[in-house]
């Protein structure tokens, strides 16, 4: 096979205080092994992707390792029977872009355990489109549900609306008949935000929220991608039996929280980590997301598609905040 073209993260050298990123040439003897090999036509930007490829995060478990936690191709060749030649396929999370090469490259090689075939009711672009971060609000709504929230309890409270985990939470409960109230400091952002389903747009400054253990009763429950004092505060304003996902932590990994919304209502504190989702579970939501939970506003979602070499420059844009909804990444030319 011929050289074929990766966004390649390789670890800090001399005088380097962080990793740093070339798109090179690569030979297929140079990816990680696994027993699916997949020509890749797109991939999409995740906060991880951007983190790993601009070096301010700790996020390849190796160097030098190709970026792109998701892709979506064809696999071109399979040691796995079920797993055949030809088939359409998407990989999101499960170490890729961490552990193993990503979705970066036009090439990638992938575990059986982590190949998800493409679900009825997606094609290859719209399924990047959504990417880990549609199927992340897709385990946030999994969760809950299986939790018992329910619409009557009480508006959802989405923070980091306008990211892509946000967006896709705003459409997804909106869809279930849950009415959002989305958090974003974007002013840009309200309209869009309202276009995917949000009932109220607020920004972190006009939420009101006290800076006690227990507080009013304000949301049957909460979508959280931020952490810090904002999951803390929210926590205090949280129904009854209401349940809290916590997903992010773009303000803060840290908690300062007491256990009295737990022990005094009821309210759960539900982990989603989409990189470590059972296979089984996997699969059926990525199907739920081809049919009955598909996002009605998914192109509304992509804020704009780049190629494969333009992709560091918007990894940079979505860590300075200059990014709502979805990038998307062209592997193929022509696509």
């Amino acid at each position: 096979m011929n050289p074929f073209w990766a966004l390649r993260v390789h670890e800090p050298t001399s005088g380097i205080g962080h990793a740093y990123t070339n798109l090179e040439q690569i030979k297929l003897e140079q990816l990680t092994q696994g027993d699916v090999t997949v020509e890749v036509h797109y991939s999409g930007i995740n906060f991880k992707d951007a983190l790993a490829t601009t070096g301010r995060g700790k996020i390849m478990k190796r160097y030098p390792l190709n970026a792109g936690i998701d892709a979506a191709g064809i696999v071109i060749e399979s040691r796995n029977p079920q797993i055949k030649v030809g088939q359409k396929v998407l990989v999101a999370g499960a170490g890729t872009g961490e552990s193993f090469d990503g979705g970066f490259a036009e090439i990638m090689r992938a575990n059986s355990e982590s190949v998800v075939p493409l679900p009825e009711g997606l094609d290859l672009r719209e399924a990047m489109i959504l990417g880990t971060a549609g199927f992340t609000a897709a385990l946030a709504l999994h969760r809950m549900l299986e939790n018992h929230q329910k619409p009557p309890m009480g508006p959802i409270l989405v923070t980091g609306a306008s990211g892509g985990v946000g967006s896709f939470a705003v459409q997804l409960f909106s869809q279930m008949g849950f009415a959002v109230h989305a958090v974003s400091g974007k002013h840009e952002a309200i309209r869009y935000l309202e276009t995917l389903g949000a009932e109220k747009v607020i920004p972190p400054s006009e939420l009101g929220l006290g800076s006690r253990p227990l507080e009013s009763v304000k949301y049957g429950g909460v979508v959280d991608n931020v952490g810090g004092k904002l999951l803390t505060q929210a926590m205090a304003h949280t129904q009854l039996w209401g349940n809290i996902c916590c997903i992010g932590l773009a303000d803060s990994p840290d908690l300062h929280a007491t256990v009295l919304p737990l022990i005094l209502r009821g309210v759960s504190l539900l982990g989603v980590s989409s990189n470590n989702t059972p296979h089984e579970l996997r699969v059926k939501l990525w199907n739920k997301l081809g049919q009955e939970w598909k996002p009605r506003h998914l192109e509304r979602t992509l804020t704009r598609t780049v190629e494969l070499k333009d992709a560091m420059e918007a990894c940079e844009d979505l860590m300075h905040r200059r990014v709502t909804g979805r990038i998307l990444v062209r592997i193929r030319q022509g696509e």
